[in-house]
């Protein structure tokens, strides 16, 4: 139980690196607080007109994702305790300790979960964002759309057990999406690649 915990608060902590701010500083960009929807993630930061900074925000918070799970899987923890350690990893990047608890939005970090939960989850992911954003063209309305249905590829791919973390984990980010979805109703909300004005 100790170590369970230990890897659940551990798994927050690395969430908590906010890597748009970080890779924006070292790059010598504007924060991306301060531009677009002015949210530190990785389409904001692409907003920014800097493809290599968005990929590697977007990677750094994949890892993010990653690594908490996948030292929980070498721990040999069980699929709902290494949902519930995914959990505190994108709950650290939503509202990170070292940024005053206003972070992003949770989708790179989200992804990077279901990758180390599985591979096919990941990819099941992955796939459904592709092609809402090939058709839509717009980053959120991607997101909220694979978001919605990570649960139930969860049910389908690991069972029962994660079904109820990866719930707790959609509703989240989509609540964190309420912006974003305010914009997509309005037909406001900015398309993939789009500069900030």
């Amino acid at each position: 139980m100790l170590t369970l915990i230990a890897a659940i608060i551990i798994a927050y902590l690395i969430g908590s690196i906010n890597c748009a701010i970080i890779i924006c500083k070292i790059m010598g960009l504007p924060s991306p607080r301060s531009v677009g929807s002015g949210n530190p993630g990785a389409t904001n930061v692409l907003r920014l007109g800097s493809k290599k900074a968005a990929a590697l925000t977007l990677f750094g918070d994949f890892i993010k994702g990653v690594l908490p799970v996948a030292i929980g899987h070498a721990l040999g923890f069980s699929v709902f305790e290494l949902s519930i350690i995914g959990l505190a990893a994108v709950l650290g990047h939503i509202f990170p300790i070292f940024f005053g608890f206003k972070g992003g939005k949770g989708v790179a970090t989200l992804i990077g979960v279901l990758f180390a939960l599985n591979l096919l989850l990941g990819l099941a992911f992955v796939l459904s964002w592709a092609i809402m954003a090939f058709l839509f063209r717009i980053s959120s309305l991607s997101s909220l759309l694979a978001t919605l249905l990570s649960p139930v590829f969860g049910y389908f791919i690991l069972g029962r057990e994660s079904f109820v973390p990866l719930v707790l984990l959609a509703a989240i980010v989509i609540i964190r999406h309420h912006s974003n979805i305010k914009r997509l109703l309005a037909g406001t909300e900015s398309k993939i690649g789009q500069k900030a004005k």
